[in-house]
């Protein structure tokens, strides 16, 4: 028997399919778009393909994300917060975790976990983007590079650009600016970082940070970010060898768990 987690952000869409042992038999990241329910079906699909399954093979499926609610009826036979979700997703990857940090495609969340896994405590930012894959995104743009590069840059960066603006329409403007003023690119790169990392330190201490400390979502692929973000908080963290599958991963163990009841 298999379980299926589907989590469906802003920005991406993930599914992960476990066995019963718990150990992970195909996982597949789409871009999300305007048909919210396609994107899920297809994602899905896609990963019954990569773990050489049937489709009734999956007993039993849970849906997490901002389109959960949308994508329930069609999708899954239950749906669970995404906050739950990334909490055992980290947890069962990291079983020291107690601080999970999720940086998404349109928000930022923080959680504290006790031994077993539950939340007792989390924050989340404001439904402004900065802080989130979505100004990465925008940022990237602007400065004409590759959003996977950006974490790269960063390190061959000499002198950090201070970026002022935390509303990502005004940081804009703002990197536009210094790039017709002449600064390099990796600086202000380097500086966005650390805008990022500010912005989420703010959220970490809302909340207190304990370890071990587990980052999740797209952005901490940008290990240029990881990095000020350690420095920002204090406290090393660990990234998954995939963190972006982290929710979908969860929303699969739940799936598992709420099968045997």
């Amino acid at each position: 028997m298999y379980y299926a987690g589907i989590d469906i952000g802003s920005l991406a869409t993930k599914v992960c399919i476990i066995e019963e042992s718990g150990k992970i038999a195909g996982y597949v990241i789409e871009r999300t778009t305007a048909s919210i329910v396609d994107v899920g079906k297809n994602t899905l699909f896609e990963c019954i393909k990569i773990a050489g399954i049937k489709r009734d093979e999956i007993v039993y499926s849970v849906v997490t994300g901002y389109g959960r609610n949308l994508a329930f009826a069609e999708l899954a036979d239950e749906k669970v917060t995404e906050i739950t979700c990334h909490a055992i997703g980290a947890k069962h990857l990291f079983p020291e975790c107690h601080t999970v940090i999720d940086i998404g495609g349109q928000d930022s969340k923080v959680m504290r976990l006790d031994d077993t896994g539950k939340v007792m405590k989390f924050t989340m930012n404001d439904k402004c983007a900065a802080g989130t894959g979505r100004f990465l995104e925008v940022m990237a743009g602007v400065l004409g590079v590759d959003l996977q590069e950006m974490g790269k840059m960063a390190d061959r960066s000499k002198s950090r650009v201070s970026i002022t603006s935390t509303c990502t329409v005004f940081a804009e403007s703002e990197v536009i600016s210094l790039i017709a003023s002449g600064e390099k690119s990796e600086d202000i790169v380097a500086g966005l970082n650390e805008a990022i990392a500010k912005r989420v330190g703010g959220l970490v201490r809302q909340i207190g940070a304990e370890d071990d400390v587990v980052m999740t979502g797209g952005v901490a692929k940008n290990r240029g970010v990881v990095k000020a973000l350690e420095r920002e908080i204090n406290h090393s963290v660990k990234v998954p060898d995939e963190p972006q599958i982290v929710g979908a991963l969860g929303a699969a163990i739940i799936a598992e768990k709420r099968y045997r009841v």
